[in-house]
């Protein structure tokens, strides 16, 4: 019977610690900003919500920012982390905002999302979902196309 009971504890030790647990650690650390769903709801409008804290993704060519070629920085809608440079920015035809480069250490990226679609890539201080990345970018550079919903950026002109 004791011999039971250690059996016991000890798989119930190891259920404790899960792959889901350990995963949904990975993905929360180093994020700084948490709020809950109602204050989120609060701050974003519908469509940034969506895109930034359901996963959402907005509709092809729909952003603004597609067009924009001024200089200057994309922030993160949600809280102003500076993530791309538009120095990085290129036309890729995707219909969304296209990036060759990340601000290293301000996105961070899902590991174990599903390649066919890209790697999820989020703001590494909100969490907020931003889009996700390929390896078909411009090879001169990096070769990496950073897919991005225009909704889950803000941009901030070079000399403001």
């Amino acid at each position: 019977m004791k011999k039971f009971i250690i059996l016991i504890v000890i798989i119930s030790s190891f259920s404790c610690n899960s792959n889901a647990q350990k995963k949904n650690q990975e993905e929360t650390k180093g994020i700084t900003i948490t709020k809950t769903d109602s204050e989120w709801k609060k701050q974003l409008t519908p469509e940034q919500y969506y895109v930034l804290r359901e996963q959402g993704t907005e509709r092809r060519f729909s952003s603004s920012l597609n067009k924009n070629h001024q200089q200057g920085t994309y922030v993160c809608a949600a809280c102003n982390t500076p993530l791309f440079l538009s120095e990085h920015k290129y036309d890729s035809g995707s219909g969304w905002p296209s990036f060759d480069k990340e601000i290293k250490g301000n996105v961070a990226f899902l590991s174990g999302s599903n390649y066919y679609y890209g790697i999820e890539e989020h703001c590494a201080v909100c969490g907020g979902h931003l889009g996700h990345v390929f390896n078909d970018g411009p090879k001169k550079t990096t070769g990496l196309r950073h897919c991005i919903n225009g909704v889950a950026l803000k941009f901030i002109p070079k000399n403001e």
